[in-house]
């Protein structure tokens, strides 16, 4: 005949739910003191919860309780059993607490790529803030990457989401949600003789000396530009050439030359430069979308969606 199982042997073996539930019932019983009292806290009835012992101790080759007139007493085994099962049931409730937490989106971790331009942009923020706000357990990374890069880590599995420029043609294993429309604006030195008098049309800045950006750190916005450019037969004067928008901004202010940007990066606080409209620039479609892998949509991710629904209506 093969040995008896011991209490914490026996323990470990627990795992189907009616045997949890006979850890339940039995604590129950050494709480209340009484099989009568603890069938009235867990809801069965009385000789159903005294079978339930029996076979609690059946199973284990060993009695735990001690009965007597008025209630019931533990054995040394049923000691170490109370010990051992009160610990199990706390880890198995906070188990599924932290399952269902992770389950739900309300713990994880997500990394978000994010354009320079945009960390500024209110609704980006407004969006940042109000999803830390609203999942305080979530670890959310946040990464200033420009567009291309970013689609980069998307498509290797290096960033959960991204916000950024694009256009419509999303490359395949990505999927996509616009956000907002944005347009392009003239962005000079603030001691520039643009400022108060601003120019009309592209063509009076034939002349001008033009900071511009790199293709390759953003090809879908500088093609974008550049074909919305052509179509006007505009061809600017590039005399300096800077990383990324915030370097550009910074250029300006030194008084380096003019750029063209997107309208987003008047929300950054930037001295020393002005921001002009022309009609031809506004009239420049660049989409902000919001990206991530298609099929990898976690709930952190999937939650980080729905509230970017929300606020960019």
């Amino acid at each position: 005949m093969s040995p008896r199982p011991s209490v914490r042997e026996f323990i470990r073996g627990l795992t189907k739910p009616m045997e949890f539930r006979q850890l339940e019932y039995f604590v129950a019983v050494v709480e209340t003191g009484s099989i009568s009292a603890a069938s009235r806290r867990v809801h069965i009835a009385q000789p159903a919860l005294t079978r339930q012992m029996q076979l609690l101790e059946e199973g284990l080759g060993t009695p735990l309780l001690d009965r007597h007139a008025r209630g019931v007493r533990l054995t040394v085994a049923g000691r170490m059993l109370y010990s051992e099962a009160t610990r199990l049931l706390d880890e198995r409730v906070d188990i599924k607490a932290r399952l269902l937490a992770l389950g739900s989106g309300q713990t994880g971790k997500l990394s978000l790529g994010v354009t320079v331009t945009h960390l500024w942009v209110p609704e980006v923020a407004k969006l940042m803030r109000g999803y830390r706000e609203r999942y305080p357990q979530v670890a959310l990374d946040v990464f200033t990457l420009l567009s291309g890069p970013q689609l980069e880590k998307l498509q290797q599995g290096g960033l959960d989401a991204g916000i950024l420029y694009h256009d419509d043609h999303v490359p395949s294993g990505i999927e996509a949600r616009l956000l907002q429309r944005d347009h392009l604006v003239l962005a000079v030195p603030a001691s520039s003789s643009w400022v108060q008098s601003p120019p009309r049309r592209l063509v009076d800045l034939a002349e001008t000396e033009f900071i511009w950006g790199y293709r390759s750190v953003s090809p879908v916005y500088y093609d974008r530009m550049v074909a919305h450019f052509a179509r006007l037969n505009f061809e600017p004067r590039v005399v300096q050439y800077g990383a990324d928008n915030i370097t550009i901004l910074s250029m300006i202010s030194a008084g380096l030359g003019v750029a063209i940007v997107p309208a987003a990066s008047s929300s950054h606080p930037t001295p020393g430069v002005r921001f002009i409209e022309l009609e031809e620039l506004t009239t420049c479609d660049m989409p902000l979308w919001l990206a991530w892998r298609a099929g990898e949509v976690s709930p952190v991710l999937d939650n980080f969606i729905q509230m970017a629904v929300e606020m960019f209506v």
